[in-house]
């Protein structure tokens, strides 16, 4: 008989047990993880731009006239000192013959003024004339020679604007805009540019993108760029910062959506002969680099009240903390995101371990873990709702990653 109590009061405390396992497994969570490792972060701000050619030269009329010829269309190669654009330059052609002709009479002035100017010294060493005749024949001959000067200033003139009918190449490169058709007349301006036809260097690319305020301080000129412009899709070109605006751009000034921005410029270091100015972009400026640092998931850092991490380390206020508390509690309820502790949580045998960490820099998956965790640990990363919010310290889990399901099936 007492065999058998015995056997029936072994097979009740087998069921409790698997009561209690059946229990239990009914409460673990089902989570995702990965390991803490070493490795390169590489920190980086992002730009939204245009590509542009690094040289690009506007040709415009200095003079104006009718436009005769233009000898390039968009997409022709010029070399420097060709001949691009001819104006009509009849009416400076005829400026410079008027010029010439006034010479003439300039000069013959001149010799009149100096012959004159001889005589009335010798008369004047023979006290024949007196000295206000010798000062006037000086004066007619100066008169004479600055006529002369002011009438060849003249025709410098004339043959310059002559000249500026004819526009040339300043440089090797294509012409990528066209303004304007034979027959429309240039305006001619050394003030405001009338723009006939645009020359660029398409060998030398650059990106032009803008920079948000908050993220300018942290690029330099020479930071490497990894450039993606959108008609090449999935290919990556590396690119270098060459220039960084010290003005701003002010868009939707005023309003809410006010946004400030700087322009930075990045050569493109890869030679494509299909860029096309104006072509949208997008470069991820490396900024910094750390090496050989903890690396944890971006995903897998979350927030959490300090006085919830406080419990869960077994940290107790005193009464006096507990009484100063109370009376603060509505300016603790406004400042509720200062009681927040960036914290990861941990898998140690199965159950979730909260650990507050700090972390530096980050790129696109990971964070820098300056203090916190060590390597090989294993962070939960998933769900995100349940690790944002419902997760506790404590709570059983059981790891459920992709390649561990994979490799079950």
């Amino acid at each position: 008989m007492k065999k058998v109590i015995l056997i029936v009061i072994g097979i009740i405390v087998i069921g409790i047990f698997v009561f209690l396992s059946l229990r239990k497994s009914d409460n673990t969570i089902a989570v995702q993880s990965e390991k803490v490792f070493r490795g390169n972060i590489t920190q980086t701000v992002t730009g939204n731009g245009k590509i542009y050619p690094v040289t690009e030269v506007n040709i415009s009329a200095n003079v104006a006239g009718e436009i005769l010829e233009i000898n390039a269309d968009e997409g022709d190669s010029v070399k420097v000192g060709e001949v691009l654009v001819r104006l009509d330059g009849q009416q400076y052609k005829a400026s410079v013959e008027r010029q010439k002709s006034l010479i003439t009479g300039a000069q013959a002035s001149v010799t009149l003024a100096q012959n004159g100017l001889k005589r009335s010294k010798e008369l004047y060493d023979k006290n024949l004339i007196s000295v206000a005749d010798l000062e006037n024949a000086q004066a007619d001959y100066e008169r004479a020679v600055s006529t002369l000067q002011q009438a060849n200033a003249s025709l410098n003139e004339a043959q310059d604007a002559l000249n500026k009918t004819v526009l040339k190449s300043p440089m090797n490169g294509v012409v990528i805009r066209k303004n304007k058709e034979v027959g429309e007349i240039a305006l001619g301006s050394q003030f405001q540019e009338d723009i006939i036809l645009v020359i660029a260097d398409l060998s030398r690319m650059e990106a032009r993108v803008d920079v948000n305020e908050n993220d300018i301080i942290n690029v330099a000129t020479g930071d490497s760029t990894g450039v993606n412009i959108d008609a090449f899709p999935d290919t990556t070109f590396q690119g270098k910062v060459t220039e960084i605006s010290h003005s701003a751009t002010v868009k939707s000034a005023g309003t809410v959506e006010e946004v400030t921005n700087y322009q930075v410029r990045v050569l493109l270091l890869n030679k494509l002969p299909s860029f096309r100015p104006g072509m949208s972009t997008t470069a991820d400026i490396a900024t910094t680099t750390h090496k050989n640092v903890l690396n944890i998931p971006i995903q897998s850092l979350t927030a959490r009240e300090r006085k919830t991490l406080e419990k869960a380390q077994g940290v107790e206020s005193t009464p006096a903390e507990r009484e100063g508390e109370a009376q603060n509690q509505t300016q603790k309820e406004l400042k509720k995101e200062d009681e927040l502790v960036e914290v990861v949580f941990l898998v140690q045998d199965g159950v979730a371990k909260m650990q507050p960490v700090k972390v530096g820099i980050s790129n696109d998956n990971y964070y820098e873990a300056l203090s916190g965790v060590q390597e090989g640990e294993e962070v939960i990363t998933g769900p995100f709702k349940v690790l944002s919010r419902s997760l506790k310290d404590g709570e059983r889990v059981k790891v459920e990653n992709k390649e561990n399901m994979a490799g079950a099936k």
